[in-house]
């Protein structure tokens, strides 16, 4: 399938209900109040029908975001940024600590390594992070000779892309990005990827048209942003070298299955986001924080007195008064004929733990519909230190999020690292790797510490429960074969010298 036809409607209408929603997502993620009332309003001059309607219909479309004005000013409206933590948790549980990407073979092993490297990493997190917020990503195996001498990761977000799939598969998919935006003329890049015998093929176009027109194609080379892809395309906007067995893209859905679009033709294979299902308790939750800075500001002592006793500048000059008395709040009233102060004192009450309990119950809702523990957010920590063990108790929520998300995470991974070998091979002419045997490993977020192993480890020795080579791999449980066999020839060995050094001596393994 080519590039879009010249005036094709963009983006196409059928993805029109996925990236609405998506927009609400990336608003709570990016977490500013104009995002929020601008994703949740209904147009300029008009109301939503469904503002007026009954029910859960009615209670969904009068959110605490999107509420029409009243008036030309819009009340103040505070925004708790949970959304986001709850997108930089889903990042950190996976790629706090990089994975492990090893091959059978010694010289493809070492490629991967360099792969690997601090960017790659910080891409895959980013990418994480955006993903649980919008629903999944897609992570691309690029090249480009005057930027590195081998291909590298890059991410396009779910609102940017429009997939293809073929028994829940990815088989195709079409990127764009805007490169230029004025009053009325709008200029995408697209970069379709497509499958043509098994091969992937990449496709570069550009189009002008309008904001919601794909308009016609004009040759590359019209902008900066894709003038550099102009001599590696053939006529038909195909890249010309880098053609390898399978797409050069991995889809990396956040979490399945897809509840809100579990019957849309596309919809379905899309992974679903973090904020799926929450986004009413969000709501709530900044309705609650917002009424409480409200009773704060209500709350403030004032002084209310007549303005007949402030300090007068003469006839015609009018009156002031010190604005370091923020406590005095003058008022128009006639003084009292008793000659009394008239000084009312008003200061109201903040329902600090109304609203505190209010906002904690709408907080661990949010949090086990998310599918985290509180103490992932540092929720009900103790003061001792924990076991992994005790650890795994607390976060036991997050850890079964995380397998789930891992599950999805290592295919794709693999698919992506040995793309990126057969890219080596084919673009860069490496020799002597085999993109075949790609292994990813995330391993354990829990760990117990250096004493807390040394002590479990002791006490397996005591009721001689353990082998030498087993309380290595407890110890070291990153080290591989060859490293463990070296280190348990070497206990053994010193545990032999002593033993014959002091026959009394139980040694160090009893």
């Amino acid at each position: 399938m080519p590039l879009p036809d010249n005036g094709a409607t963009w983006p196409p209408k059928d993805y029109t209900d996925q990236l609405a929603t998506m927009a609400r997502w990336d608003a709570w993620y990016v977490g500013s109040p104009d995002a929020l009332n601008k994703a949740y309003s209904a147009p300029a001059g008009r109301t939503r029908p469904s503002q007026y309607a009954g029910g859960l219909v009615g209670a969904a479309a009068r959110l605490f975001w999107g509420r029409p004005v009243v008036g030309n000013r819009r009340p103040a409206q505070l925004h708790v940024p949970l959304a986001a933590d709850l997108a930089q948790a889903s990042s950190d549980l996976l790629y706090a600590d990089p994975p492990t990407v090893t091959s059978d073979d010694e010289k493809t092993a070492e490629a991967l390594q360099a792969y690997l490297d601090d960017a790659t990493v910080q891409v895959l997190a980013e990418g994480a992070e955006i993903g649980a917020a919008l629903g999944g990503r897609y992570h691309r195996v690029t090249w480009d000779r005057e930027l590195a001498d081998r291909p590298f990761i890059s991410t396009v977000h779910y609102d940017a892309a429009l997939p293809e799939f073929r028994y829940g598969r990815l088989v195709a998919v079409t990127f764009w990005r805007v490169v230029h935006r004025d009053t009325t003329l709008v200029v995408r890049h697209l970069e379709r990827h497509e499958l043509a015998d098994g091969i992937g093929i990449v496709l570069h176009g550009l189009y002008q048209g309008t904001a919601d027109s794909l308009g016609r194609a004009i040759p590359l080379t019209e902008h900066a942003s894709t003038r550099h892809l102009a001599q590696s395309v053939n006529a038909d906007g195909a890249l010309t070298e880098g053609a390898t067995p399978g797409l050069a893209v991995v889809h990396v859905p956040n979490m399945t299955p897809n509840r809100a679009w579990r019957t849309h033709p596309v919809g379905r294979n899309l992974g679903r986001s973090d904020f799926d299902g929450v986004e009413g308790l969000m709501d709530a939750l900044d309705e609650t924080y917002t009424s409480w800075m409200r009773d704060v500001r209500l709350a403030r002592a004032r002084l209310i007195v007549p303005e007949q006793f402030l300090t007068a500048h003469g006839p015609g000059r009018g009156a002031s008064f010190d604005l370091d008395d923020e406590v005095i709040t003058p008022m128009k009233m006639p003084l009292a004929e008793d000659g009394s102060a008239q000084i009312t004192p008003q200061q109201f009450a903040i329902r600090v733990a109304e609203h505190q309990q209010t906002a904690q119950d709408l907080v661990e809702q949010i949090l086990r519909s998310a599918g985290y523990s509180a103490a992932t957010f540092g929720e009900d920590e103790e003061g001792a230190a924990a076991t992994a063990t005790e650890t795994m108790a607390r976060k036991g929520r997050s850890l079964l999020t995380r397998g789930r998300k891992v599950r999805l995470e290592r295919p794709a991974l693999q698919a992506l690292f040995t793309k990126m070998l057969a890219t080596d091979v084919a673009v860069f002419n490496r020799s002597g790797i085999d993109p075949t045997k790609v292994a990813v490993d995330f391993g354990d977020t829990v760990q117990d510490s250096p004493l807390q192993l040394a002590q479990t480890v002791e006490a397996l020795e005591r009721a001689k429960a353990v082998s030498v080579e087993t309380k290595v791999r407890m110890v070291h449980p990153d080290w591989d074969d060859d490293a463990v066999t070296k280190e348990v020839e070497r206990v053994t060995r010193e545990h032999s010298l002593g033993a014959l050094a002091d026959p009394a001596s139980p040694g160090l393994f009893g």
